[in-house]
């Protein structure tokens, strides 16, 4: 009788997550970027290519253990996050090579 209202209660809590996981994926790669922009750009370290790869796993490490405590985001949370954090740095990267 009440299975429709579990299934609709999943059905929110998957969008909700889904809207966790797409808001925190581009608030990585705005904040990343912005950040190389700024603060990294007298740094000549961070031109270097394993700089976006080394910052994606970082930031992955750090969220296992935070997504593995949240009920609504999974693993996949923590990957498309660590992942936006490294395409926002190398981004950033390439905006300090032209010169913006």
């Amino acid at each position: 009788m009440l299975h429709w209202f579990t299934h609709l209660v999943g059905t929110v809590f998957g969008l909700i997550g889904l809207g966790v996981t797409v808001v925190g994926g581009l608030f990585a790669f705005g904040f990343a970027r912005q950040f190389v922009r700024e603060r990294l750009r007298f740094v000549d370290g961070v031109r270097n290519p394993v700089v976006p790869w080394a910052a994606a796993v970082a930031v992955t490490i750090v969220l296992v253990p935070v997504v593995a405590i949240l009920p609504i985001v999974g693993g996949g949370t923590a990957l498309l996050i660590g992942a936006a954090t490294g395409f926002g740095t190398a981004s950033g990267v390439k905006a300090l090579k032209r010169g913006e």
